[in-house]
């Protein structure tokens, strides 16, 4: 029955990576062969001779022997533990999906454009990959993507010198989204599940993050690509809310304020995110009043916001939350977890580390080599780094802020920078731009590659220090 199990779930894997291929959304696939996994656990569970508690990060002893009714009584005690988990995180990202969706509702991203004042095309390439490995950190690399490249286009107009940009956003976004616990999923899911600390993940993974950007950004100003100017066009100046700036900072200041909240109270960071989010909510409600009666003058503008969802900024920006991305988490986080349940990744944890030779004798990871964690971040570029993290919660053991967890916070989020379907970050900006798989992988991959590597050898100098 495990034997099945694992077929269903390589298969589910196979759809999820091929998603553009078969023209399939990655949401179905992965609720399927969550259902499916858990429904198989349900009805083979006496011919399972071990079970892992997630809790104790154990094996139960004597699980063969528990009579046919416990064991299903402690499988609806592990789904209802795996739910709980799952569902801090999910209720999490919406939070902070929502609370980025009220800033671009006020226009508050607008702000951002009037930072980029020259036209050399070092400058802007400098620029956009600053601020994508600082709002990545704030606002998630996902979204710092999405950001960062509708700025773009209106700024730089050819769409052949704005994909090599909008391939060094990637880089850096990942990069920024690695040393922040509200940066990128799987490093949210490493802090959620007690792994790491905020000022350690600080710590370890600042100076690493930073020269996984800089450097490919630093090679890149060199290429012809990158040299000259750009061809800007004057721009008539669009009408836009009084308040944009106004939400943008708060709306930033309250999703950074969320680590603190959970470092003053040390409850779970989604308490805190909904804070964030009601306040954030709260004042959106008072400045839309003032928007609107504003807008109502500028006919164009009123007729944007028409019928019911325009009075609430909170209805309307929850409207447009990503919830195939949400399914999509739940899906792949519960298929994770079946595997967890039955022992299989604590038993493929310990072949690994026997079967891969260790990389120098000084090393912390408890008997975890370098390479392993080196593999997974080469891995979340072929395949989605959230289960390849959720797989790594289930194999390893290793206790809060043990430099493991660091190394693999960094692995799979810059890792995935290296093919274009590696990263959500990736996968937007190929929608946005319509950049082909082939010219990333001929053009960005080898940066991608160099400041990977770049990065993970200044973690294993630097981690000593801490």
């Amino acid at each position: 029955m495990e034997s099945v199990i694992i077929i269903v779930f390589v298969m589910g894997y196979l759809a999820i990576t091929l998603e553009h291929n078969l023209k399939l959304d990655k949401l179905i696939p992965a609720l399927i062969m969550m259902a499916v996994c858990w429904a198989l656990v349900a009805l083979g569970i006496d011919n399972f001779t071990q079970w892992f508690d997630s809790s104790k990060h154990s094996l139960i002893e004597g699980f063969g022997s528990l009579v046919h009714e416990d064991k299903l009584h402690l499988v609806e005690e592990t789904l209802l533990h795996h739910l709980g988990k799952t569902a801090e995180i999910l209720v999490f990202l919406l939070g902070a999906m929502t609370i980025v969706e009220i800033i671009d509702y006020f226009d508050g991203f607008s702000t951002i454009k009037s930072f980029v004042k020259t036209k050399k095309k070092k400058s802007i390439l400098w620029i956009f990959a600053i601020l994508a490995f600082v709002l990545s950190a704030i606002i998630d690399n996902l979204t710092a993507t999405i950001v960062l490249i509708s700025i773009l286009q209106k700024i730089v107009k050819n769409r052949d010198e704005r994909i090599w940009f909008a391939g060094l956003i990637i880089i850096a976004a990942n990069a920024g989204g690695a040393w922040s616990p509200i940066g990128d999923v799987t490093t949210t899911m490493l802090w959620i599940g007690k792994k790491v600390t905020t000022l350690k993940l600080i710590e370890y993974l600042l100076l690493p993050s930073l020269l996984c950007m800089a450097v490919p950004t630093l090679i890149a100003s060199f290429l012809p690509a990158f040299k000259g100017e750009i061809d800007a066009e004057e721009e008539k100046e669009t009408s836009k809310s009084p308040h944009s700036a106004r939400m943008l900072y708060l709306g930033l200041g309250a999703i950074v304020f969320v680590p603190i909240f959970k470092t003053i109270t040390h409850l779970p960071p989604y308490v805190g995110m909904m804070l964030s989010l009601a306040v954030v909510a709260t004042f959106a409600e008072i400045y839309s009043k003032s928007k609107f009666s504003i807008s109502s003058v500028d006919g164009e503008e009123a007729d944007e916001h028409t019928a019911g969802a325009h009075h609430s900024p909170v209805h309307a920006s929850l409207s447009k939350i990503e919830m195939p991305s949400i399914l999509f988490f739940l899906g792949i986080l519960m298929a994770v977890a079946a595997l967890e349940s039955l022992g299989i990744l604590f038993n493929f944890a310990s072949t690994l580390q026997e079967s891969i030779p260790m990389m120098g004798t000084e090393l912390h990871h408890e008997g975890v080599s370098d390479l392993v964690i080196m593999l997974l971040g080469v891995g979340s570029a072929i395949i989605d780094n959230v289960p390849l993290v959720a797989a790594s919660l289930g194999m390893f053991s290793q206790g809060l802020d043990n430099e493991l967890w660091h190394f693999v916070a960094f692995s799979a989020g810059t890792g995935g920078s290296m093919l274009i379907i590696g990263s959500a970050a990736g996968v937007v900006a190929m929608g946005m731009e319509k950049i082909d798989f082939f010219w990333y992988l001929k053009k960005i991959s080898w940066l991608a590659l160099i400041g990977f590597i770049v990065g993970s050898a200044t973690f294993m100098i630097t981690r000593t220090m801490f």
